[in-house]
């Protein structure tokens, strides 16, 4: 199996994601635009695309930020979608799936930054890929705005800050707005990024302190996503 990585920045690092490749022996590969990589020009090569987040929204231009070209992301996104791949989106990287799918991305009600739990829909508990999820779940967040749905997406979970927390739009095809990724070393990046905001925020009731971010125990989501991860790769398999 073979996955492709689109890295907005360095502090948006896949985490989780990169230590189950690991573990599975699979093959990687990156597209870490922040360093000018290239994107893939086809999706042959690509079993897997896990599109990361970033600062970024769909709407940013090249002009705005150059080393992000939403245009170009959404039409391997949609590539890989055609070819019948396994596409992932986190955070940005899932409002850039419903983006390709010619859904809207929309702000979310409550910027969330921190753990805060996650609670499966109706949908998400009959969904075989993340049903053991359960109930509720603690996960990270880092967001303010959330993907759009299409006519025929599921809503599989949401918070109390947000109603599109994960979002299926195929089989192969699922959204991301939580951060499930999130290591130690990860968040630590983050932290380092927005430490002043953080300290100092008294406006937004879903953001918690750097401490308090740094205090929370990641393995268990960690450990939930790699079983959504072995559960839809094993169904891609099956297919091929």
């Amino acid at each position: 199996m073979n996955v492709h990585i689109i890295q907005h920045e360095v502090y948006e690092a896949p985490g989780a994601f990169l230590s189950w490749i690991e573990e599975k022996n699979f093959t990687s590969s990156f597209s870490r635009v922040f360093i000018d990589d290239p994107l893939p020009q086809s999706a042959d090569n690509i079993d897997i695309l896990i599109v990361m987040g970033g600062p970024q929204s769909p709407d940013t231009s090249i002009e705005q930020c150059p080393h992000f070209n939403a245009k170009a992301e959404i039409a391997l996104i949609q590539k890989c979608i055609q070819n019948k791949k396994i596409v992932i989106g986190v955070c940005l990287g899932a409002q850039l799936i419903g983006e390709a799918l010619g859904a809207k991305y929309e702000h979310s009600p409550e910027k969330e930054i921190g753990v805060w739990p996650i609670q499966l829909t109706v949908d998400g508990l009959k969904d075989n890929n993340i049903k053991h999820f359960g109930t509720n779940l603690p996960v990270g967040h880092w967001h303010n705005d959330m993907p759009g749905l299409t006519k025929d997406c599921k809503i599989l979970a949401q918070s109390i800050g947000c109603p599109r927390q994960i979002i299926c739009y195929s089989d192969f095809v699922y959204g991301f707005q939580c951060h499930m990724e999130f290591t130690p070393e990860v968040v630590d990046l983050l932290i380092n990024e927005e430490e002043d905001f953080l300290q100092n925020n008294t406006k937004h009731v879903f953001v918690q302190k750097p401490d308090v971010i740094r205090h929370q125990d990641f393995s268990k989501m960690n450990q939930k996503l790699k079983e959504f991860l072995d559960n839809i790769s094993y169904k891609y398999q099956q297919v091929r």
